[in-house]
């Protein structure tokens, strides 16, 4: 994370010269300056351990909008709501006994909770339904930022809808820095894929709606439960009948690149196949190699360096002249499961 300093830099979108936007470092006087923004309505990009969020007030719908406006986001795919403490959550939400042992277990860290939400968390954050998702981030500069605030903030990932998450604060400028006036600088995100979603509305039907950065099975020992229990057949999920869906992550294509995507089963070996000059292939682990268009995800089949490493590879090869790129799958365990989704849901059309 960058040094505690007061640095402000004012920089200006190369796609638009007259826009400017500034980022801070994680500082006090930067992290109070930031939280009377936040205070007053205003957006501002943020890191997490997971990719960067762009936040909002939960509880004011009009600074929410300028989320929904910023993202191009539709109003039916909900927010998760940040903060700062279980205390603070148990003000927006109604904890059942399965969500005390999570929240004791994995916050702060990688987990969204969904669960029943109390008449204080707005419509515009839960997509008009009766749960709201919660999490306790881990990263050190957005809790500060919250705990400055002393409101919760939601947060979806700080990029268009739909296109490949943000890990760093190039990213969130490359995309959104025509749209925001503020980002807080906090070094690269850590785990680099989105948080694991559990629904905990109904503890006879817990389900992972989204895998992420914690596992099924780590959830299932700490409930007392099959893990495989808590898997979840995408075809099940639909719209409410309002129209929103229950949590962030759910559609069919999502953190998706301009560049097609092919995807290949965990195993597959490029090195020899790799001859086509306009098409990128990125194999899982490090392989011997012929030619400068292939890539790796990780040095040592290290599912965690993958993750860390994915949206920033999709990122980096979108932005080059390939007319595909050809993506080994991860190993399905682990991380590995939330690797394979992010990149099935990448790969759709």
């Amino acid at each position: 994370m960058p040094e505690e300093n007061n640095t402000l830099s004012r920089q200006e979108t190369p796609a638009n010269p007259g826009v400017s936007f500034s980022v801070l470092s994680p500082s006090s006087e930067n992290i109070q300056l930031l939280s009377n923004c936040l205070r007053n309505g205003e957006i501002v990009a943020v890191p997490t351990e997971t990719v960067y969020g762009l936040a909002a007030n939960a509880l004011d719908p009009a600074a929410c909008e300028r989320i929904f406006e910023a993202k191009g986001r539709p109003h039916a795919d909900p927010l998760i709501v940040h903060v700062s403490s279980i205390e603070q959550a148990k003000d927006l939400a109604h904890f059942n006994e399965k969500a005390e042992l999570l929240a004791a277990a994995f916050w702060p860290g990688a987990l969204t909770l969904i669960l029943p939400k109390k008449s204080c968390v707005p419509d515009i954050v839960t997509a008009s339904l009766n749960t709201v998702a919660i999490r306790l981030p881990g990263h050190p500069a957005f809790r500060k930022l919250i705990e400055a605030c002393q409101i919760p903030l939601a947060a979806p990932s700080a990029n268009p809808f739909g296109y490949v998450s943000p890990t760093s604060v190039e990213h969130v400028t490359n995309s959104l820095g025509d749209r925001i006036h503020w980002i807080l600088d906090g070094g690269p995100c850590e785990i680099g894929i989105e948080s694991t979603i559990i629904d905990l509305s109904n503890q006879e039907n817990i389900r992972i709606l989204r895998p992420g950065g914690i596992s099924p099975e780590a959830i299932g020992e700490v409930l007392s439960i099959n893990p495989a229990s808590l898997s979840l057949d995408r075809h099940l999920i639909t719209p409410s009948a309002t129209g929103g869906l229950i949590a962030p992550g759910l559609l069919e294509r999502h953190y998706s690149p301009n560049t097609l995507i092919q995807l290949h089963p965990h195993g597959t070996c490029f090195a020899e196949h790799s001859n086509n000059p306009t098409h990128a292939y990125v194999s899982f682990k490090k392989q011997a190699t012929l030619s400068d268009n292939c890539f790796s995800l990780s040095d040592d089949g290290s599912t965690k360096q993958a993750a860390s490493r994915l949206f920033e590879m999709l990122r980096s090869l979108d932005h080059q002249p390939w007319s595909r790129i050809h993506i080994e799958k991860a190993p399905d365990t682990d991380i590995g499961i939330a690797i394979n989704d992010r990149l099935q849901r990448a790969a759709s059309r």
